[in-house]
């Protein structure tokens, strides 16, 4: 009993996928796909960014500078009259007063000793002068020093755009178009992951489908071979007839080895695509079906292309040139900004020059007007005019090739489902001619080489039916996609 558990158990290990399954799963873990939603949301974050242009942008600096020299307002001759202010004052008042000393005593006015003793009163007298002179111009010229060999500074500053010739607008509709192509561009590779899935699902079906055909094929040759030889030990037929036919069967033994690889191959691209191990053992949902369910859904003459991931992509990029000329003019029209912030310096210069932090608001309007630039402008924007008009035509000209590639698409479908029905009336005919053969072969009104012809036409009958349904049902997919609907 335990045996029998052991050997009925792997059988539960396959997994079994419909055609949806395939589809979730490689959306699911395509990288491409994920590639293309991380470009997503890059997009909508550049978008959000945009946004903020229109907002204040507010700034805090500050820094440090040390100088070799020193600003000073007063030059040396200057510095100097103010350090011996007191002395020079003092040499003028005495230069004076002895002056007009000798003159008295010229005129007899005041006799030599009274002036000898005025003048040393007015010495006395402009001793102290010329020290309290000399300090006071001392004081005067320490005022006026700077010291700004170590420089402090802090600011913050505030800048509101008001008017930028309608750059920020055109940037921001920029961004949008930009996450409108980023979402057309994951639109894109979802449709071709689901294309790709579906046609390897589909080949991996119709690879299943032959193999089954060539078991079922080879039965029938061994079969004829059993039979054959039965007939060779009667003495109603010859040796070449069984060896004929034992050549029949070592080629159906071929085409079922084909059929396997080519159906092991195909089971691995399609493990690949719906990002499980290729060499996970996987059953689909559809390989036993003795017939493909082709979608009747019938697809209108007037379902438009504008659906279509790339013309929407072609499209965004042309918009994108058209707003590319707003940004290229804006840059070359007057800009105004709104300015303000606080100042702080160490030294300062709001109370004299003092050793600490002092600072000032600060409120202005900043005008930037464009004057001369050798119509570097002008032809910027003619450039960007003709970049856009390229757009247009490489947009009208994909559209030409959409609606070819839809027209075509429409044909393949219309004789996919002509063929269809062929390859099941043909059937028909192959089935009834083989019966035929094998009752007159018995009864000895036909020959071998009949019987071994009938049923070559009724493996390629079968072949041809299963390719043709297939091929209906991938062209169905292929006219989905050149809608753009395949979702």
């Amino acid at each position: 009993m335990l045996l029998v558990c052991c050997v009925v158990l792997p059988s539960y290990s396959q997994r079994v996928l419909s055609l949806d399954d395939c589809r979730a799963m490689a959306l699911q873990n395509n990288r491409q796909l994920q590639s293309a939603t991380l470009n997503q949301q890059l997009a909508e974050n550049i978008r959000k960014a945009a946004r903020t242009k229109y907002l204040p942008k507010v700034d805090a600096v500050g820094g440090y500078e040390w100088t070799s020299k020193e600003i000073s307002l007063l030059n040396k001759d200057q510095k100097s009259a103010l350090s011996n202010l007191g002395t020079n004052a003092s040499s003028s008042i005495t230069s004076s007063v002895s002056d007009l000393l000798q003159n008295l005593v010229a005129s007899g006015m005041i006799s030599a000793e009274v002036a000898q003793q005025l003048g040393g009163l007015a010495s006395n007298l402009t001793t102290p002068l010329s020290q309290y002179g000399d300090a006071f111009g001392t004081q005067i010229k320490n005022a006026f020093r700077t010291d700004t060999r170590n420089l402090w500074t802090a600011a913050i500053m505030l800048r509101q755009p008001i008017y930028m010739g309608g750059a920020i607008t055109a940037a921001n509709k920029i961004a949008d178009i930009g996450e409108q192509l980023a979402a057309s561009g994951l639109d894109l590779k979802r449709q071709e992951t689901i294309y790709s899935v579906e046609q390897t699902y589909w080949t991996v079906v119709s690879l299943r489908q032959k193999e089954q055909l060539a078991l079922s094929f080879r039965d029938l040759v061994k079969k004829l071979d059993d039979d054959v030889h039965k007939m060779i030990r009667e003495g109603v037929a010859t040796r070449a007839d069984g060896l004929r036919v034992d050549v029949k069967v070592n080629e159906a033994e071929m085409q079922i080895t084909q059929a396997q690889d080519g159906l092991a191959l195909a089971k691995m691209l399609l493990c690949q695509l719906c990002g499980i191990d290729m060499n996970e053992n996987i059953t689909l949902a559809d390989e036993n079906s003795e017939s493909v369910n082709v979608s009747s859904s019938v697809i209108s003459e007037s379902d438009s292309i504008t659906s279509r991931p790339e013309i929407r992509m072609l499209q965004n990029a042309a918009d994108i040139s058209d707003q590319n000329v707003k940004l290229i003019r804006a840059a070359y029209l007057p800009h105004v900004a709104l300015t303000g912030g606080y100042l702080l310096t160490n030294p300062n210069v709001y109370n004299g020059f003092e050793k600490k932090f002092a600072g000032v608001w600060n409120i202005g309007v900043l005008v930037q007007v464009p004057l001369w630039n050798w119509f570097e402008g002008s032809y910027k924007i003619k450039a960007a005019q003709t970049a856009a008009q390229i757009a247009r035509l490489e947009v009208t000209d994909l559209e030409e090739k959409i609606n070819l590639q839809v027209a075509q698409s429409r044909y393949k479908l219309s004789e996919a489902v002509k063929r269809s029905k062929m390859a099941n009336e043909n059937l028909k005919s192959a089935e009834e001619n083989l019966r035929c053969a094998n009752l007159g072969y018995k009864e000895g009104v036909m020959e071998l080489a009949d019987v071994m012809a009938a049923q070559t036409a009724w493996q390629a009958a079968q072949s041809q039916k299963i390719d043709a349904e297939i091929a209906e049902r991938l062209a169905q997919s292929g006219l989905q996609k050149a809608l753009g609907n395949l979702k």
